[in-house]
């Protein structure tokens, strides 16, 4: 498991370098025009700084989260891809400090100096934050879980950086447990699910040990040009028990009236098309979770 690392140190000669031992011998990189935001907070190194050519920047422990430039990609991908997978009247988001993902959909975030710094250094991403509707909880998602009520979301979200530092409980097959319990029948949980370039063995154990008290496990691909190999996932999964397709791929009806600069119905099906040797696996992975389920 890679450490934690402090933001600042990776700045050499005007570029902020991702160097990371969980992505070794690559490193993306972003030229720095100003560092605006450089702090310790009680769960992790926040850096943010402005670009030369992507906006404002957000790096948790050294990792690169998210980029005024190209952050509808993953906001709105992560969001739609489970809201139009049913039928939503309720949902929870854990993490996602930044509040992108709210401006498309309960919060709890652990970190409440992630979402201060989204609201002062990226206030058109983080806009749905103090929204009436939104209830803001500023605490452990994980023990939320734990303390939620059964059959209470039609949709949870989990915006969560890397398996590293606070994140860490939320890639565990105990709280997709109680993550499934807390659903309502036909409910889906979206989670960030990692690149598939990267972290293979990962995805097949979120599809088969994460995804094995759901009626259906899924991967879908999502293009982001500044995360590490230009992509990331999102895992999806589903309770049993609702109507319609027990699948996520196929939308279940079309966006209506919604600014959106990525997301489209046709973009929806194609995230669950993944390359042959990555499918090949998921294919025989899921066979085992099917068995794990139905016995």
């Amino acid at each position: 498991m890679a450490e934690p690392l402090n933001g600042a140190p990776l700045i050499e000669n005007g570029w902020f370098l991702e160097k990371n031992s969980q992505w070794p011998g690559q490193a993306n990189a972003l030229q720095v025009k100003e560092v605006l935001l450089h702090k310790k907070t009680k769960y992790q190194d926040l850096l943010v700084f402005a670009s030369t050519n992507h906006g404002n920047v957000i790096v948790l422990d050294g990792v690169i989260q998210i980029t005024e430039r190209d952050e509808m990609s993953y906001q709105e991908m992560l969001a739609h891809l489970p809201m139009f997978s049913c039928d939503p009247k309720q949902g929870l988001i854990i993490g996602g400090g930044d509040g992108g993902v709210l401006r498309e959909v309960t919060w709890c975030e652990i970190d409440g100096d992630v979402v201060e710094a989204a609201k002062r250094f990226l206030p058109s991403v983080a806009k749905a934050v103090g929204d009436p509707k939104v209830e803001l909880l500023v605490g452990d998602g994980v023990a939320f879980a734990e303390n939620s009520k059964e059959n209470c979301y039609d949709v949870i979200i989990v915006d969560s950086s890397d398996p590293v530092g606070p994140a860490e409980k939320l890639f565990s097959k105990a709280f997709y447990v109680n993550a499934e319990r807390i659903l309502k029948p036909g409910g889906v949980i979206c989670s960030q699910g990692e690149c598939l370039w990267l972290n293979e063995e990962l995805i097949s154990i979120m599809v088969q040990d994460y995804g094995a008290c759901f009626a259906c496990a899924e991967y879908a691909s999502i293009q982001v040009p500044t995360y590490p190999s230009g992509q990331i996932g999102a895992f999806m999964a589903r309770k049993s028990g609702g109507k319609g397709e027990i699948s996520c791929r196929w939308p279940r009806r079309e966006p209506q009236e919604m600014e959106l600069r990525y997301y489209t119905s046709e973009m929806h099906a194609a995230a669950f098309a993944l390359p042959a040797f990555l499918q090949r696996r998921l294919e025989a992975t899921n066979k085992k979770r099917r068995l794990s389920w139905q016995g």
